[in-house]
């Protein structure tokens, strides 16, 4: 109780570390789109599930999905300031975006990048990720699984514990 009124006293009212979880172009289709590469979930449906996954590890999630290359960069570069983390599919702009790797590495926060489907499974220009470059991982081909396992990924490197994913 009395670290609570310390820290309200100096204005730090938020202890809890916050994620990013940021989408690409056609990721609002999800469970309409594609589902026999895609499946069936919805978008929103892996917003819980990434939420749930971080909320039992003591973190915050927001959440924001985006057809322009432009609002994922700003969205990227806000981070800088507001987030320790982000699990990030860029989708198609995996593939094309030097700016959006660029982006990822200007700003020092961690990335892990997933994909739905294996990339590297599917036609030959999907095999390179330039994204991935700048990212400290990346979980590809695991469906929707593999975001959590970026959400907990992502946090062991912003907590440095190992633990997390028993």
């Amino acid at each position: 109780m009395l670290f609570i009124t310390i820290f309200q006293r100096w204005g730090i009212h938020n202890m809890t570390q916050k994620l990013l979880l940021l989408n690409g172009p056609n990721l609002n289709m999800l469970g309409t789109r594609e589902v026999d590469i895609y499946g069936t979930y919805t978008l929103k449906e892996i917003e819980n599930i990434v939420r749930k996954t971080a909320e039992g590890k003591g973190f915050r999630v927001e959440c924001f999905q985006s057809n322009l290359e432009g609002e994922l960069i700003d969205k990227i570069h806000e981070a800088k300031a507001k987030f320790d983390g982000i699990v990030f599919n860029p989708a198609a702009y995996s593939h094309t975006s030097i700016a959006i790797h660029d982006a990822i590495k200007s700003t020092g926060v961690p990335v892990v990048e997933i994909h739905i489907s294996n990339i590297f499974n599917r036609e030959s220009f999907r095999h390179q990720s330039i994204t991935a470059k700048a990212c400290i991982g990346q979980i590809t081909g695991l469906g929707v699984y593999g975001y959590k396992l970026a959400t907990l990924a992502i946090i062991n490197k912003i907590t440095r514990k190992d633990d997390l994913i028993v």
